[in-house]
């Protein structure tokens, strides 16, 4: 299956259109609208076709209806999200939630994560990404650390 990879940063217009970048295109397939989801830890939104949100519904559908848990998750997949019309260049208008959300005003940068993408303000996006290194560095080293604690000081294991 395809999947959305690397990151680019493209212009927004004055309308607020942007293009979705070409190598995402294919990904979507032929699908005229873009689900997004605002971040809950973020300054960036979820995005991508019908698949974003049929893995948010199973989740939903493993959880008690009745609960907190259940109603909290229902409101950001279905209440705090949207659909964005393509057009046949592959533009999005970018909405007022979606700009206050991001900070976009002039381009906007969208990083693949797999199974969807995100669009972000791109100086958001840049710090983030050097946030994400430094950390996955550290967790690597920790892990490198902690593997090597196994070994005896004579060499054997």
């Amino acid at each position: 299956m395809d999947r959305f990879l690397s990151n680019t940063i493209n212009k927004v217009d004055r309308k607020g259109r942007v293009s979705i970048p070409a190598p995402f295109r294919p990904v979507l397939g032929n699908v005229s609208r873009l689900y997004t989801l605002m971040s809950v830890d973020q300054p960036s939104v979820d995005a991508g076709g019908p698949e974003l949100i049929e893995r948010g519904e199973a989740y939903l559908e493993k959880l008690d209806p009745f609960s907190a848990e259940y109603e909290l998750y229902s409101f950001v997949l279905h209440g705090d999200s949207s659909e964005l019309k393509m057009d046949g260049e592959g533009r999005i208008t970018l909405s007022d939630a979606i700009r206050d959300q991001t900070g976009i005003s002039d381009r906007a940068a969208f990083v693949g994560r797999g199974h969807f993408f995100q669009i972000w303000e791109p100086e958001r996006f840049l710090a983030y990404r050097e946030e994400a290194r430094g950390k996955v560095a550290a967790m690597r080293q920790n892990r490198m650390a902690n593997a090597g604690s196994g070994i005896k000081a004579d060499g054997g294991a």
